[in-house]
């Protein structure tokens, strides 16, 4: 039981942070680490791209409204779950349905990743990405 409480712990985590950190697939399907992952890292601060244009951010904002009500419903589910397996099955759920939800707004994971790191970086894009809001 306390393996499960750990994994659905970690689970939340993943879910509950903002922005979300998506997973590009390759042909086959299986997960491919991309640069960006979505993280801040303040001693990088100043060194993201800002210039995105109003039309990506406004994409980027699109996407994290929908990635939201995700997380907010695999939550609740995870924390409902029976088994460890349970729990990390229903997290790569939540995971397909937020690269889906990305991909939808018109963006793909790398942009998405990139504006998500920069928002959580550089005030600049913050500031413009909090005024679409």
């Amino acid at each position: 039981m306390n393996k499960l409480l750990v994994s659905v712990t970690a689970s939340l985590a993943l879910l509950a942070a903002a922005p979300a950190v998506a997973q590009q697939q390759n042909q086959d399907g299986e997960p491919v680490a991309t640069e960006s992952d979505g993280y801040a890292n303040p001693e990088a601060a100043g060194t993201q791209k800002t210039n995105y244009s109003d039309a990506e951010l406004r994409q980027f904002v699109e996407a994290q409204s929908g990635l939201m009500e995700v997380r907010e419903e695999y939550i609740e589910k995870i924390e409902s779950a029976d088994s460890q397996e349970q729990a990390k099955q229903l997290q790569m759920e939540a995971n397909d349905h937020m690269v889906e939800i990305i991909r939808d707004a018109g963006m793909d994971i790398p942009t998405y990743n990139a504006i998500a790191t920069a928002y959580n970086s550089e005030p600049k894009v913050r500031n413009r990405v909090d005024a679409l809001m």
